[in-house]
């Protein structure tokens, strides 16, 4: 052990180091996930390596928060610059660094005005009560009445609000009595969006693919259909990009996949730089303007700190560099990924460096624990599927390997 102002800080490793941080957790964390049997001390670019010496590749990226791969250089500094001068002040006061960041991340969304909130399930609810207010106060829809419409498979986040509207048991059974309000229509189908829609609908929330559902890529058309209903029916078409955006598809926003801008933009993740949480709403000044002073707000929403690095994230977006790398990469990742045996893999979808790989037989959590033995993290969901989110910055070789070990898997 060794000592560092009172607190001990364990500097040993091996195996009885693993097994006692580990029990530790299990003893004092409340159980609401099951990690795979790794403990991370360390970590840079895509790669990360335990309390016992081994090296894993990180094919997961915190589903999209660790873009740019862990402690990207110019990310930590941009957060040891503001470090030194100043890190929280709240909204009560302006500081030098929220002026700047609400306007290059309204420019790089092509929008005017930026609402910024720490998590992405705090900005998916900001995302929600900017829709009502400005359905009573812009649509004239009467008050307490208004209806937002989401997709089945959603994954938006957990509070109590958004398990209300949510179709999975885990995220939402044992949670009542949930928020009224939503309708849920399948996902993919326009019919159905379109049977759905009435005077009272305020917002369509979709995310562009769904990743908690397993990476589900809509069917061509459906994304420039919603778009076509909402303005056809005076709704807000709320785009969560918490997950899609940021470069992970190959561009800026999945939405441009479909030539779509949505009227809304739900980011967080990524424009963190995986250093500190930032999420943002971003939009139109005739949505977000509906706000007035002390309706809606966050301690710790656009603090110094958080801006800082969220600047260098946008900074970093506006060279097009990382989109194009996640493009390059991710044709030839989904290449590879489609010539995987048929009667091993029953699908694999996604867009830029995102897949999702469905196999026939093996369950998703078990592949997780062999790709984790063969020194590849990846994360399962939905039984069968596992997700593969790399950081933007890997090796071709790098990508490469993983690949070669998911291949293995089903040889």
């Amino acid at each position: 052990m060794a000592v560092d102002g009172g607190r001990e800080h364990m500097v040993s490793t091996g195996p009885e180091v693993s097994a006692q941080l580990r029990a530790q957790a299990a003893a004092h964390s409340a159980h609401n996930y099951d990690p795979l049997p790794v403990v991370i001390a360390e970590a840079d670019g895509a790669w990360v390596t335990d309390v016992e010496g081994k090296r894993y590749l990180d094919m997961l990226a915190a589903y999209s928060a660790i873009n740019f791969g862990h402690r990207h250089p110019r990310l930590v500094a941009a957060a040891h610059r503001q470090l030194e001068r100043v890190t929280l002040v709240s909204r009560a006061f302006e500081h030098d660094q929220f002026g700047p960041f609400c306007a290059e991340l309204a420019a790089l969304a092509g929008m005017e005005m930026v609402l910024p909130m720490n998590t992405g399930a705090e900005a998916v609810e900001t995302a929600i009560k900017t829709a009502r207010k400005w359905g009573y106060e812009v649509k004239g829809v009467p008050d307490g009445q208004a209806i937002i419409i989401v997709f089945d498979g959603n994954f938006h986040g957990r509070t109590t609000t958004i398990v209300s509207f949510s179709t999975d048991p885990d995220a939402r059974d044992g949670f009542g009595p949930y928020t009224p309000g939503f309708r849920i229509v399948p996902y993919g189908d326009l019919a159905a969006l379109a049977a759905a829609m009435d005077d009272r609908v305020v917002a369509v929330l979709a995310e562009p693919i769904q990743g908690e559902a397993g990476v589900l890529v809509p069917p061509s058309g459906f994304l420039p259909g919603v778009r076509e209903l909402c303005t056809e029916h005076g709704a807000l078409f709320i785009a969560d990009e918490i997950q899609s955006g940021l470069g992970r598809t190959g561009t800026t926003f999945a939405c441009e996949h479909s030539d779509v801008v949505p009227d809304m933009y739900i980011l967080g993740k990524a424009l963190g730089g995986g250093i500190v949480p930032v999420s943002a709403v971003v939009s139109s000044s005739d949505v977000l303007g509906v706000f007035k002073p002390g309706q809606h707000g966050s301690t710790f929403g656009g603090n110094p700190l958080a801006c800082a690095v969220a600047r260098e994230v946008i900074a970093m977006l506006a060279t097009g560099e990382f989109q194009e790398r996640s493009a390059k990469l991710g044709a030839h990742m989904h290449d590879r990924l489609s010539a995987l045996p048929q009667h091993k893999v029953n699908d694999v979808r996604g867009r830029g460096l995102w897949a999702g790989i469905e196999f026939a037989e093996l369950p998703g959590r078990v592949a997780c624990e062999e790709l984790a033995k063969r020194g590849v993290l990846a994360k399962d969901t939905h039984g069968s599927t596992i997700r593969l989110a790399p950081p933007l910055v890997i090796g071709e070789d790098d990508l490469d390997w993983a690949i070669d070990q998911v291949e293995a898997l089903v040889r």
